[in-house]
């Protein structure tokens, strides 16, 4: 990151967010891409008229200074020169209260101008989207207008009319002007009409726009009356808002009287322009990364996420502690007073925001999209509303009577801030180092591949993370032609998961029913971590030494780090280990997720600091209004959803994970030698719930699905979509199914599927709410959503044929009896010693883990954390079959506590 970068980001960043905010909102509205840059040209230039009215006066204020001195200033230059006269126009200016940098305010409409003309030119010159996008007669917005054709010579009209009216507005604004400003400023209009004559249209048709609305601005001025023209202009405007402000501050008045008169209070000021600066571009922004340091790092391609805060806080600072302070310093005192306060009640607020509310929306992703969706309660949104309320009446008062009072109060706070934001960052820092060392050890390694062999025995086991089983039905209802793809894969339909997260299924799923969270406990001398490792390499050290050739990919929390260590295996050598997650992204892609994050951390600590209630405003699907890339690449750092059936934009989450499916046929080598080999691979693409477009399920930067709200299995049975989680969980689900359905026709078409045995397999389930059978009754008023626990389970067996269901009670924890069935003989466990089968499944009740303790950096003891706790037996769609105990517990026994 260049300190030109810095720069922009603190002098035009803010200017250029504000612009792509408000075209968003516009487009959403208006649904029209030429009304919406009317509209932007429109609340742009409402929203700086304050500061050019300023501006204007302070112009007019030197000029009259100037005049007014004129003649003593020529008397006296006509009259003494060298050292004497620069000693007597000192002099002359002191007495008449003046100082020649008071002539730079005649200049400040340009330098105003200046930033938002490269803001406007940074962001509409780059809307890629609007690529063939036509207008009334203009055909592109993207290119020049090309209006008008004379013999082969196309001319642009806009240009040439936004100079038109530029020079017009000039010629009334400049009347009675000294030569020298008419000059600059005609000069402007011509450097604008060359610099701006290839432009894209919508460039030039926004500054088009610009400039007509300066020009009825400025007719207004040159009325006898302005003053009184603007008042009526915006009366019905502001009518209703300053009825509802003086009904508000008429209740802050003392019982004895009015007020005292108001004042400014710089120092409160920027006491809480640098709380807000903090909050949103440092605080917020570092305590989601350093929750997951690793999560933000690419080990294929190293950007160390410290720019990501870098950039949130120049956002930040140029955000609060640039523009917010030029409408201070154009403000008149009245207004100065005002703004004062209300930063000290929006920085106090935006802490207590952040600080009590919005704990409660799921899990939130490396590209800032929450699990499941951005809902909060109506209970939550009325508390915070109270609270917001009753902060506003009580910051006013102190900040009018107890000046001193707020200013500690503030400093406090920006103390405060600090501190946990440089915790923060020392944790990003340490988790960084990591992955540093990582990726040290992993220089040279080749790209990720494995073998199959057509003349020995193939296992392969791939952990599909959070599959949920109970939509197979669906989808092969749909495709009825997906059942012949998995021909030989026998479905169990009535199986568990140890846990609702990773963390609690991962060691059973690959170790068997010695690691589920039970018999882990019980092991209260090992941390989970080395218990976890364990469990991750009893199958790959199993098979090899019974002579498999074994290749490991991405095994889940591996060392107890989001990035796989697959250190772990460095005293098993031949053992192949391999990440392949990110190993397929674009180098455009990976750009595009950097330079969106740099934009959207900022947004997402905004957001974050707001009322609750306007929150999804913002968030807007995770997709935080970003309408376009600098880069013209049209791969999104996420994707926005519109409804059950269109969005826009791909995720850089999903695709991570599902470019390795589609790469699965080039990374399989098959050889004719007589080996047998193992395979084990995670893979996370169906944890990313985003639309895809049918009916191939495939990324698109446009999805327009049909309007489809349920789906049925041809049994009767129908699934209900009632949000945009449930639907985008079923697409993903789908795809992959259709992405290994394409790698098993390759293994057919090389002749090693007959002789493979795969096992399709997930860590948990997802508690989505569209399975009602599975609300379970906990006993003490509340229900647990069991579809938590219900994940994906298919296996095909060796020369396998047909596509079945089985109704047999399963757990993820038998797939190293079934992986080791018919390839290994009497298996052991290499660590332990004892004998891999499933006879515990049988021997009593199986006992989930009830816990939302998911990360790995804090649920990382000896044994789980505390916490409820289900058994379960038979059915598990049964909810007689179901017990839970609702406290907390460490449970150590196969039995539930009384």
């Amino acid at each position: 990151m260049s300190f030109v970068f810095v720069l922009e980001s603190i002098f035009i960043g803010p200017l250029k967010l504000v612009f792509e905010i408000i075209y968003s909102l516009a487009l959403s509205l208006l649904k029209n891409p030429g009304l919406s840059i009317i509209a932007l040209s429109l609340s742009m230039n409402f929203l700086v008229l304050p500061l050019y009215r300023r501006a204007d006066a302070m112009q007019e204020q030197a000029r009259d200074t100037e005049n007014k001195l004129s003649r003593g200033v020529n008397h006296i230059k006509k009259t003494f020169s060298g050292d004497e006269r620069m000693m007597i126009l000192q002099t002359y200016y002191r007495q008449n209260h003046y100082k020649p940098t008071d002539a730079l305010r005649g200049s400040v409409s340009l330098l105003l101008e200046i930033p938002f003309f490269m803001a406007a030119y940074q962001f509409l010159s780059g809307m890629t989207v609007l690529k063939g996008v036509p207008f009334g007669p203009i055909s592109d917005l993207a290119s020049p207008d090309g209006l008008i054709s004379i013999a082969g010579i196309t001319v642009n009209v806009l240009p040439v009319l936004m100079t038109a009216i530029n020079v017009v507005s000039s010629a009334i604004y400049l009347k009675g002007f000294p030569l020298k400003t008419k000059i600059q400023l005609y000069g402007m209009a011509a450097f604008f009409l060359v610099f701006l004559y290839n432009s894209p249209a919508c460039l030039v048709f926004y500054w088009t726009l610009n400039n007509l609305f300066s020009l009825v601005k400025t007719i207004c001025y040159k009325l006898k009356n302005p003053r009184k023209v603007l008042k009526i202009t915006l009366a019905i405007c502001t009518l209703g808002i300053s009825l509802l402000l003086g009904k508000a501050l008429s209740l802050l008045r003392a019982k004895k009287g009015q007020m005292e008169a108001v004042k400014p209070d710089k120092k409160v000021f920027l006491l809480s322009c640098t709380v807000l600066a903090i909050l949103t571009g440092l605080m917020i922004p570092s305590s989601v990364i350093g929750a997951s340091p690793q999560e933000f790092v690419d080990i294929f391609s190293f950007h160390n996420p410290l720019n990501y805060l870098l950039a949130a806080g120049a956002l930040g600072v140029g955000t609060f502690l640039v523009w917010v302070p030029v409408f201070y310093w154009l403000a008149s005192d009245k207004g100065k007073a005002v703004l004062s306060r209300l930063m000290a009640i929006a920085a106090v607020t935006a802490m207590v925001n952040f600080t009590f509310f919005g704990w409660n929306l799921g899990l939130i992703s490396t590209n800032l999209q929450y699990s499941k969706g951005f809902i909060y309660s109506n209970l939550e949104k009325i508390i915070n509303l109270a609270v917001f309320v009753v902060l506003v009446v009580g910051l006013w008062l102190l900040a009018t009577r107890k000046k001193k009072i707020m200013a500690s109060v503030l400093a406090i706070i920006i103390m405060g801030s600090v501190g946990m934001s440089v915790w923060n960052g020392v944790k990003i820092i340490q988790g960084t180092n990591q992955v540093k060392a990582y990726m040290q050890k992993m220089e040279g390694k080749e790209a990720p591949n494995f073998r199959l062999s057509r003349e020995g025995k193939n296992v392969v086991v791939i952990m599909l993370d959070r599959a949920l089983g109970y939509f197979m039905p669906y989808y092969l209802a749909e495709k009825p032609e997906l059942a012949q793809r998995l021909d030989g894969f026998t479905h169990y339909i009535n199986t568990i998961s140890f846990g609702g997260h990773t963390n609690f299924g991962v060691p059973s799923l690959f170790g068997g029913y010695e690691y589920t969270p039970v018999e882990l406990n019980k092991r209260e001398n090992e941390s989970l971590q080395v218990k976890n490792d364990e469990a991750l390499k009893v199958l790959p050290v199993l098979f090899s030494q019974n002579g498999y050739e074994v290749t490991v990919c991405d095994p889940p929390y591996a060392g107890y780090s989001w990035i796989p260590d697959l250190s772990i295996f460095e005293e098993y050598p031949e053992i192949d280990t391999f990440i392949t997650k990110g190993y397929y992204k674009s180098d455009a892609q990976r750009q595009v997720e950097i330079s969106s994050g740099y934009r959207n951390f900022f947004v997402f600590g905004l957001m974050r600091s707001l009322p609750v209630a306007i929150q999804r405003g913002l968030y807007e699907g995770g997709h935080y209004h970003q309408e376009y890339n600098a880069n013209g690449d049209t791969t999104y750092y996420n994707q926005a959803i519109d409804g059950l059936h269109k969005a826009s934009g791909t995720s850089g989450s999903f695709l991570g994970s599902f470019e390795v499916l589609q790469n699965l046929s080039n990374m399989t080598q098959i050889t004719s030698d007589k080996v047998n080999t193992y395979l084990s691979m995670d893979n996370e693409s169906a944890h990313s719930p985003v639309l895809l477009q049918m009916p191939g399920y495939t990324p698109s930067q446009v999805v327009d699905n049909p309007v489809r709200k349920t789906v049925t299995d041809g049994k009767g049975n129908t699934l209900t979509f009632e949000n945009e989680i449930q639907m985008g969980q079923y697409h993903t689900g789908m795809a992959t199914m259709l992405c290994l359905a394409d790698w098993f026709d390759y293994m057919r078409q090389n002749g090693v599927y007959d002789n493979t045995k795969i096992i399709l397999v997930a860590d948990h389930g997802y508690n989505i709410g569209q399975l009602p059978q599975l609300k379970m009754p906990m006993g003490n008023g509340e229900t647990e959503d069991c579809s938590y626990y219900y994940p994906l389970l298919m296996v095909k067996d060796f020369g396998a044929t047909g596509y079945e269901t089985s109704q047999d009670f399963m757990t993820n924890a038998d797939v190293s009896t079934l992986a080791t069935q018919a390839t290994i003989e009497n298996p052991v466990n290499p660590f332990t010693g004892k004998p891999i089968n499933n006879a515990e499944k049988t021997a009593h009740p199986q006992f989930i883990l009830v816990s939302r303790q998911w990360s790995a950096d804090v649920n990382n003891g000896n044994t789980y954390i505390a916490d409820k706790w289900a058994s379960v037996h038979t059915d598990m769609r049964d909810p007689q079959n179901w017990d839970f105990y609702t406290g907390s517990t460490v449970l150590k026994e196969h039995k539930l506590p009384q």
